[in-house]
C-alpha cells in the first residue's frame, strides 16, 4: 500500500480546460470550485498545463498562482501577444513574479478550431490527468473536445460543470 507521503512524492501533470464564457453567477462560485476540485490534485509536485485563454484558463491561473505552490506553465496556440488582453496580461503578471515554471507559444499560423485543437492535444499529450469546467454539454467545444481526447487516450478526467 502506498502512504500519503508517497503519493505527494511522485509528480503529477494535470491539464485544466474549460469555458472562455463565464456568466457572473459561475464567476462567484470560481474560487469555491476550484478550492474543491483544484487544490486536491494541487501539491508542490504537481504541475498544471493552462490554456492561456480568457475565462476559466486566465480564472484557474490566477487562483492556482495565489494559493498553491504547484508549477504552472501556460500553453498559448500562437503567442502570447495573440492571446485575449485579460490574458496576455495575466501571463506577463505571474510571469514577471516568478510564479511560472514556462510559458509555451506554439506558433500556430492562424488562430482558430485547429489551432486550439493542437494546443489541448499538446497539454494532454503531457497529462496524466484532466479537469474540466465545461458550460453546458456542447459536444463541439473545445472543453469537451479535450475531456475527449482525454477519454480516448485512456486519460482521467473530471469534469466540473459552470
Amino acid at each position: 500500500m502506498t502512504s500519503a507521503k508517497e503519493r505527494a512524492s511522485v509528480p503529477r501533470h494535470v491539464t485544466i480546460t474549460g469555458t472562455r464564457s463565464i456568466t457572473a453567477q459561475a464567476e462567484t462560485q470560481l474560487t469555491g470550485l476550484f478550492d474543491d476540485y483544484l487544490r486536491p490534485f494541487a501539491d508542490p509536485n504537481a504541475t498544471f498545463y493552462l490554456g492561456g485563454a480568457a475565462g476559466i484558463d486566465t480564472s484557474a491561473l490566477d487562483w492556482l498562482a495565489e494559493h498553491t505552490q504547484a508549477a504552472l506553465t501556460v500553453v498559448v496556440p500562437c503567442t502570447v501577444a495573440d492571446q485575449p488582453a485579460v490574458a496576455g496580461e495575466a501571463i506577463h503578471r505571474w510571469q514577471r513574479g516568478g510564479r511560472l515554471a514556462g510559458v509555451v507559444e506554439l506558433r500556430a499560423e492562424k488562430l482558430g478550431s485547429s489551432a486550439y485543437h493542437a494546443r489541448n492535444r499538446w497539454m494532454v499529450d503531457r497529462s496524466g490527468f484532466v479537469i474540466g469546467f465545461p458550460q453546458g454539454s456542447d459536444s463541439t467545444s473545445g472543453t469537451w473536445y479535450t475531456v475527449n481526447y482525454a477519454a480516448d487516450q485512456g486519460k482521467p478526467r473530471l469534469v466540473v460543470p459552470v
